[in-house]
């Protein structure tokens, strides 16, 4: 019996493959399925099972791609009521993989299909050596039941019960999770990525807590914001997602085909450079969602779905990790790039906006001056309540796209987060909504607490805590 987990930075989602002497399963495939392929084909091993643990909401999964590649079959939660060809599963269903008997319970609570593989290798025992448990238990969390609008409390309780079940499993069964620390799919996942059902009955705090309405309580209260891909995504891989190869193929876009595509209204702009580029020149009215901060989360959050998109980058490479990450949270209207990047677009003449860029030593003075400012705090709001700069307002960045009106459109508006990222983002929707004059306080309150100008934030120095709160 082989365990070999993959593990996909940003949405923090791990899959894996479990194996025999020839043949495999992939269990919660991620789109990008050529990682499966290439490890199964240095293995020597046959693909033939694709397991899903639930619909996954955070990103767009793998399985009709990777079953269309190999001729394997998925199997999937009955509960999910899946649109595609597949084997339903449900507690008391059984599998057979070489000497491996895959047994079906059914944990549901985070979903109201989630379900967990429990392995046993019959070639060294009976008893439970492995349980995938995709997002029903974590590493030191559980998952969050919050997602389905009015029903919260109902699908917490059932997970109180779920986890019931899975408690009863060996303390020597390895947890297998769908996610790590930096998932929204929880609240306080562990960095560690796997973990076992001992170790997590004596230290997970979900597992703990042995009162009903305590356990609805705290699995309701305090969970961070889900992006707006959730419910996207969910019912993407309930019908089943398209296949890459009948997307729209990428291609290098002219300045004067971008500037007519534009001025259609179909199509955005997501400029994926870092943040000081896209403050120094950028196309009025894009998105800046900078490629090196929490890309596919912030993307899957704020940019409309049904709009074509057009990417801003440095060169094809860089387009073709946005590309990868934006069809993980099914953002699939990707039809080009701008060709040549903004060099290009300069030497045609078009017009282009700008973002200052404010270090924290001005930013101080700012702040302290006689001139009337807005600054906007636009991480979170635990990461806000931990620290800020007094004076400073917080909306969490996703909700400028609503409750920019509480700000003077204007005054000089400074934008502040942890380092830039999220600021940069939230430079760009305050643009679209008529600010003119924007400011990023690049270095955020990074850079400002090492200026000494404020004390650390605890949330923000966390080397592998919740990083969906973004850089």
């Amino acid at each position: 019996m082989i365990v070999q987990q993959f593990f996909v930075e940003g949405i923090a989602h791990s899959s894996y493959l479990l194996g025999g002497n020839k043949t495999c399963a992939i269990i919660d495939p991620a789109r990008d399925i050529e990682m499966y392929l290439k490890k199964a084909k240095d293995m020597g091993l046959r693909i033939t099972h694709i397991l899903e643990t639930h619909l996954h909401a955070d990103f767009v999964s793998g399985h009709m791609e990777l079953a269309e590649v190999t001729g394997a079959k998925i199997y999937a939660p009955k509960s999910g009521d899946c649109k595609f060809d597949h084997v339903a599963l449900a507690e008391g269903d059984s599998l057979k993989l070489e000497d491996m008997k895959i047994e079906i319970l059914d944990t549901p609570g985070h979903t109201p299909d989630c379900m967990c593989y429990v392995v046993s290798d019959l070639a060294r025992g009976d008893e439970p050596v492995a349980v995938f448990t995709g997002d029903t238990l974590f590493v030191g969390d559980a998952g969050r039941p919050d997602l389905f609008p009015g029903r919260a409390e109902e699908l917490a309780s059932t997970l109180f019960d779920s986890l019931k079940k899975v408690k009863e499993l060996p303390d020597t069964c390895e947890v297998y999770p769908a996610h790590g620390a930096g998932s929204l799919c929880g609240r306080a996942m562990g960095a560690k990525r796997t973990s076992t059902i001992g170790y997590e009955k004596k230290y997970n705090y979900a597992l703990l807590i042995e009162d009903r309405q305590e356990f609805i309580k705290s699995l309701t209260s305090d969970m961070p914001e889900a992006p707006d891909h959730f419910s996207r995504c969910t019912e993407i891989n309930r019908d089943g997602p398209e296949v890459r190869q009948e997307l729209p193929v990428m291609e290098p876009i002219s300045t004067k085909e971008v500037k007519k595509a534009l001025s259609s209204g179909d199509t955005v702009i997501v400029d994926i450079r870092c943040f000081e580029a896209y403050g120094g020149a950028h196309i009025e009215g894009a998105y800046s969602i900078d490629i090196g901060g929490n890309f596919a989360t912030f993307a899957g959050w704020i940019v409309p779905p049904e709009k074509d998109i057009i990417l801003v980058c440095n060169d094809p490479e860089q387009a073709e990790e946005a590309l990868l990450q934006l069809r993980r949270v099914g953002l699939d209207n990707v039809v080009g790039y701008l060709e040549g990047g903004m060099f290009n677009w300069l030497v045609s003449g078009f017009e282009t906006g700008k973002v200052e860029q404010v270090s924290s030593v001005e930013l101080n003075k700012m702040s302290r001056g006689d001139q009337k400012i807005n600054l906007v705090d636009v991480r979170a709001t635990t990461e806000y309540d931990a620290t800020h700069i007094e004076g400073a307002v917080n909306i969490p960045v996703h909700h400028l796209r609503t409750e920019y009106y509480k700000l003077d459109s204007s005054l000089p508006t400074v934008v502040i987060c942890g380092s830039g990222h999220r600021a940069s983002i939230g430079a760009s929707l305050l643009k679209q909504r008529g600010f003119e004059k924007v400011i990023n306080a690049a270095g955020g309150m990074t850079g400002y607490t090492a200026a000494g100008f404020s004390p650390e934030c605890p949330v923000c120095t966390l080397p592998h805590g919740p990083r969906f709160l973004g850089k």
